[in-house]
């Protein structure tokens, strides 16, 4: 029975290859007709732009069809896979593992299954060698292992890392000679050939700005109290913002002495002897100090007017008490 069995099973695998081999070969022939005229209007349109001086939406377009132009040369690579493959079905139907000679094909056609959507024919065809030589067969070449056997140019084409500048540079010097633009080429070279700071680690000139501003705040956490449950010195910038309209304490105690002292010498000079730390303090502090000075020396005037009333009414009072 297993005799049978295994005659049995290498007719089936044989008949499902060669079906799922033509069809695939007779897919590939119609998307690389289907994607030859998309090219040719991509590459049209591509020349339009350059001849109009669009050069920044052609860089972009042209990215695009270098995409097509490799995915149609990968598909001209695996329709000649497949033929050589679908003549020799009958090699591996009487071998147990993959032929030497046929290593190369059979892994480009698996390992270009998944990246080959318009094809679903190669995901069957993939399936089928997955059950003659095994998941690891087929890992190997998904995954590139060494010694994988995967065709180079198949990787290449295949691959979806974005192309280099001199690869589109020479695409456009191509579309724009095959369509006669005269376009000068310097603007795009120099776009090509700039080299763009990476933003994903940050910019340096920002980071060396913050490592600069960042300098001042650490040195001042540095000389924070101690944890005895004592509350902690702010910075004067790390305060909020309701804190900044107050006068400092030291300011209005020297205001409020000095007040008191001229009511009672009754002296008329202005308040000027207040010594302030003007090199430590923010501007905006000094301001609201002299503005409270300004404001004592206003308070004071009105106690030394209202004083001298005060001593005018006695006076007439003494006077009227004389009198009499």
């Amino acid at each position: 029975m297993s005799l049978l069995n295994q005659l049995f099973n290498r007719g089936v695998f044989g008949a499902k290859c060669k079906t799922c081999l033509s069809l695939a070969i007779s897919r590939i022939k119609l998307l690389q007709n289907k994607r030859d005229l998309q090219l040719k209007n991509m590459r049209k349109e591509i020349a339009q732009f350059l001849q109009a001086g669009q050069e920044p939406i052609a860089r972009i377009r042209v990215e695009h069809v270098i995409r097509e132009q490799n995915i149609w040369a990968a598909y001209e690579i695996l329709e000649l896979f497949c033929e050589f493959v679908l003549a020799r079905v009958p090699i591996l139907e009487s071998q147990k593992d993959c032929p030497p000679e046929l290593r190369e094909a059979v892994a480009s056609i698996i390992f270009a299954a998944p990246r080959c959507s318009d094809v679903p024919d190669l995901l069957q065809i993939k399936n089928l060698f997955a059950t003659k030589y095994g998941k690891e067969f087929v890992i190997a070449a998904t995954e590139l292992r060494p010694d994988s056997g995967v065709n180079r140019a198949i990787i290449e084409k295949l691959s979806v890392s974005a192309p280099s500048g001199e690869i589109r540079l020479k695409v456009l010097k191509d579309i724009a000679q095959e369509y006669s633009v005269e376009w000068d080429s310097s603007g795009t070279e120099a776009e090509f050939n700039k080299k763009y700071e990476d933003l994903l680690a940050g910019s340096k000139q920002v980071c060396a700005e913050a490592a600069v501003s960042q300098a001042p705040s650490k040195q001042a956490s540095g000389k924070s109290s101690p944890s005895n449950g004592a509350k902690t010195i702010l910075p004067t910038d790390a305060r909020p913002a309701s804190q900044h309209h107050q006068v400092p304490s030291h300011v209005s105690k020297l205001t409020s002495s000095e007040i008191e002292s001229s009511v009672e010498n009754g002296t008329a000079g202005p308040i000027s002897d207040i010594k302030t730390e003007t090199n430590s303090r923010p501007s905006d502090v000094l301001e609201r100090a002299r503005a409270a000075i300004a404001s004592a020396e206003r308070a004071t005037a009105g106690a030394r007017a209202a004083a001298e009333l005060v001593n005018v009414k006695f006076g007439s009072l003494k006077l009227q008490g004389a009198s009499s």
